[in-house]
């Protein structure tokens, strides 16, 4: 057996597209271009690349991203006011903080300062409430593309066991409960879990998002399983793909699989506060 490919830039694309259509009906409408501010601390390479992409991104939409770019010596009493008056903004229409943000700032009390109407990358508790209790608002932006790239494959869902090898607040345990969300059976597991490789043999649906290279191997994967891998380091993910791919129907590539699909799943979430915007301001007249 050979896995077929979790395409995320394939279908990354087309969700770029329907956005596109959707940002061009909403300026035919109201006359104003949504507004994407992205707020970056501090001067990590990767996070500059990052909100590079994302930028590049809302140009080709027909979006305007906002940036806003802070010294990474500030206070966290500093970067929370600029996200309020960000919030308190009614020309933007969803906010960004890029993670990480550096080690002395409150990254959880910088993220609250989000209003949740403008919390386009699902980090608040807010957006995670919602997720679990299935009641709409905006998903986490990774967790949501990944639940994007399996529903594009048909992947069933219902009744299935997944394994959730991750707990971070804006990956692991928000996709475990979109994933509970949909008649999934989740179990959380993470790097320090006991007898990983036996709880990871049990998936059906795998989702790796710890981080560390190659930390899950090829022969702990059930023959059959869906593979989503969400790490990132060096080019390589968290599942060593080679040995995976022999043995799972679906898998994603690293990269290439669930990076496209964040991104994507940040513009349209967008798109729609925008609209949301307008329409809870025609509401208030």
């Amino acid at each position: 057996m050979t896995a077929q490919i979790l395409d995320g830039r394939a279908v990354s694309a087309a969700i770029l597209e329907r956005v596109q259509r959707e940002v061009a009906e909403f300026v035919g409408s109201h006359g104003r271009v949504p507004v994407l501010a992205t707020v970056l601390v501090g001067d990590d390479p990767a996070s500059h690349t990052y909100v590079r992409m994302k930028a590049s991104r809302c140009a080709k939409v027909g979006m305007r991203s906002q940036r806003i770019e802070l010294d990474e010596t500030i206070s966290t009493e500093t970067l929370v006011n600029k996200i309020r008056e960000l919030s308190d903004d009614p020309e933007v229409d969803g906010i960004l903080l890029q993670h990480p943000v550096p080690g002395h700032i409150d990254e959880r009390a910088a993220f609250e300062a989000i209003a949740p109407s403008k919390d386009v990358d699902g980090v608040t508790r807010t957006s995670f409430a919602t997720m679990a209790f299935d009641e709409g608002g905006f998903r986490s932006a990774t967790p949501g593309g990944i639940m994007a790239l399996l529903d594009a494959y048909d992947v069933p869902l219902s009744g299935k066991h997944a394994v959730v090898v991750g707990r971070s607040p804006i990956l692991g345990k928000p996709v475990g409960m979109l994933l509970l969300t949909r008649d999934a059976t989740v179990t959380y597991c993470h790097s320090r879990t006991v007898g990983l490789a036996d709880l990871v043999a049990q998936a059906d649906v795998l989702v790796a998002a710890v981080g560390r290279p190659e930390l899950i191997r090829g022969e702990w994967i059930k023959p059959g399983a869906v593979v989503v891998d969400a790490g990132y380091a060096g080019n390589k993910g968290d599942v060593e793909y080679a040995a995976a791919a022999e043995r799972a129907s679906l898998i994603t590539p690293v990269p290439g699989g669930v990076g496209p699909m964040t991104i994507a799943t940040l513009l349209a979430q967008t798109i729609k506060a925008a609209r949301e915007h307008e329409s809870a301001g025609h509401l208030g007249t």
